[in-house]
């Protein structure tokens, strides 16, 4: 209630209000007071409204949408989409609102200096004298890890040498799940879960790494996947992370272990095409993809919308 109160006696004093996800309670407050105090206002769903997102566990979801969520979308400026295939797929809802796409962006400076794999290693000596693939982002049943699973036996078995990092939180406890069919697949030892990893132990997990793979059934626009890519990695990413504009400089293949499989052979059996890979999406990234360039991009919107209250 006090986040509530505080909003509709200070909404007043801001000119544009932007929120972030949906199916969140904190943001109903919001719409309302913008709507009220005629503040224009801009909604990011990140991903959140991906078929897959919405399926899952969509009783509540559908029940949510329908009374609160979609007319108070329906009232907004406009929304902001991460992606031109996550902007495409909210047509079935039938919302009717301006959108916007701009994607997320990386920090340049924390790739313009070469990082130290050593502080890697120290820290997860078994990772040492290792080839390896990381995942990177939250260990949950939508990132596709039961895929990454399967796509490791395989590769395990070909390729003694690799090591698979799993980095990142284990909020829902989905970590468990994973471990049992890793263990199942009799490649357990060849897995560390590293937790979440933040600062200059990230940058050096990726400066250790190979090959970067982003298995995912669904996601807004994945910030690991940039991350990867402005590192220099060559980079397996599922139609599931909606970056088609990334298919000359990455490995896009379909949500199935086979294609995962597929991917990672051949750039393990043809190193010198994986590095020219991730050289290209370094480029790539580097050039369309800074945070610099997307507050352009979101500050131009911004100021398009006030145009039009003026």
């Amino acid at each position: 209630m006090s986040l509530t109160y505080w909003l509709f006696k200070n909404i007043q004093n801001y000119d544009i209000v932007h929120t972030n996800a949906i199916f969140s309670y904190p943001n109903l407050p919001a719409y309302w007071a913008c709507q009220v105090n005629h503040i224009p206002y801009v909604v990011t769903p990140r991903g959140m409204l991906e078929p897959w997102a919405l399926a899952y566990k969509a009783w509540k979801k559908n029940l949510y949408f329908s009374l609160l969520e979609k007319p108070a979308l329906e009232k907004a400026s406009c929304i902001h989409m991460l992606a031109s295939t996550e902007a495409e797929r909210i047509q079935p809802l039938g919302l009717k609102m301006p959108i916007e796409v701009v994607p997320n962006g990386i920090h340049r400076e924390q790739f313009n200096i070469e990082h130290n794999p050593d502080i890697f290693y120290k820290q997860f000596p078994e990772t040492r004298n290792k080839k390896l693939i990381i995942f990177l982002g939250r260990i949950d049943p939508k990132k596709g890890l039961d895929l990454l699973a399967i796509a490791f036996k395989a590769i395990h078995q070909q390729f003694q040498d690799m090591h698979l990092v799993i980095a990142g939180p284990d909020n829902v406890s989905y970590g468990t799940v994973i471990k049992q069919h890793l263990e199942e697949y009799r490649c357990l030892d060849a897995v560390t879960f590293t937790g979440i990893l933040t600062g200059e132990l990230k940058y050096a997990a990726l400066a250790a790494a190979r090959i970067y793979v982003a298995p995912s059934y669904s996601e807004g626009f994945s910030m690991s996947v940039l991350e990867g890519m402005a590192a220099g990695l060559p980079c397996v990413i599922t139609t599931g992370c909606n970056f088609p504009e990334a298919a000359e400089v990455a490995k896009i293949v379909g949500i199935n272990s086979e294609e995962i499989i597929e991917a990672l052979v051949n750039l393990l059996k043809h190193p010198d095409q994986a590095k020219e890979m991730g050289d290209r999406a370094r480029q790539f990234i580097l050039e369309k993809y800074t945070w610099e360039q997307i507050a352009a991009r979101m500050k131009a919107i911004y100021n398009k919308i006030l145009s039009r209250q003026a």
